[in-house]
């Protein structure tokens, strides 16, 4: 059986807690003596701090992990992004929103009965039949506006899609659920969605393992490596840590972060012991 290439993609905006260490050992596990890659996903400029990037590889060193190097930087590689967005805009699937996030509530507060996507409601479109003259004119005179994909035609290229999920098997992709994605804004200037297929591809990354929150957003991700001809790996959504009250842990658990639980004594084995079982079966 061929090896895996596999990666923990954690963002700095925090320290790491118990439920990142299950991810990561589950990711270099997964790896089965295969490349297992440390990614930074650091977009989000505004979130994301230096002191938490150097944590993050300080606790998986001292978990006992060891990851192929150099580790990708997404803020690196804004110019790979913006190469991705280019080629679907190309593509005639893109367009500028114009809306707010108060306009767009305010329409979807107007809707009798709002389309639901797996984020909520989905974006009632209100941009997306502005004719080209106009769309041009607002961009030349300065107005803010996101990159958004046209989920209904970009649907119509691509056709039929699969994607293969080792915990729930093949799964048929559903994109439009989500409506016309955000690719981009002024001061994000790649979404996760994009970013992360595009790396996964550059990574050469066999095998995808992530919470599986994130089960839903791999619809949307199988679409853009369908539009961009990027290789589709297989994906393993694991379980969740919950914590003592069964809300799933983040990064304000100070309790569970792992410099407080090594502050409080714990080895790194005992912590290794701990998130394999407090997870649930995945």
């Amino acid at each position: 059986m061929a090896k895996e290439t596999t990666r923990f993609a954690p963002s700095p905006t925090g320290y790491l807690h118990l439920g990142h260490a299950y991810a990561a050992l589950f990711a270099a596990e997964a790896a089965d003596g295969g490349r297992f890659l440390l990614r930074i996903e650091d977009i989000d400029r505004t979130r994301c701090r230096p002191e938490y990037e150097t944590a993050i590889e300080e606790d998986l060193a001292w978990l006992g992990l060891a990851w192929e190097t150099p580790v990708r930087r997404q803020s690196a590689h804004m110019a790979e992004y913006r190469a991705a967005i280019e080629r679907l805009s190309a593509m005639q699937l893109v367009y500028p929103c114009f809306c707010t996030r108060a306009e767009i509530a305010a329409e979807i507060a107007r809707a009798v009965s709002a389309p639901q996507g797996p984020d909520g409601p989905r974006y009632p479109g209100i941009c997306r039949a502005l004719p080209p003259a106009e769309r041009a004119r607002r961009v030349a005179a300065g107005a803010n506006y996101a990159l958004r994909l046209d989920v209904a035609a970009a649907c119509a290229q691509a056709g039929s899609l699969t994607f293969h999920d080792r915990a729930r098997g093949d799964t048929a992709a559903d994109p439009a659920r989500f409506g016309d994605i955000v690719l981009a804004r002024k001061d994000t200037p790649a979404s996760y969605h994009v970013a992360v297929v595009v790396d996964d591809a550059t990574q050469g990354v066999t095998l995808v393992t992530r919470g599986e929150d994130l089960f839903e957003s791999t619809h949307i991700h199988r679409l853009l490596q369908a539009l961009l001809r990027l290789p589709t790996p297989d994906y393993h959504h694991h379980r969740l840590i919950a914590d003592e009250t069964g809300k799933r842990l983040a990064k304000r658990h100070d309790a569970l972060s792992l410099r407080t639980l090594r502050a409080a004594g714990l080895t790194a084995q005992e912590v290794r012991a701990r998130a394999t079982a407090a997870k649930m079966t995945a």
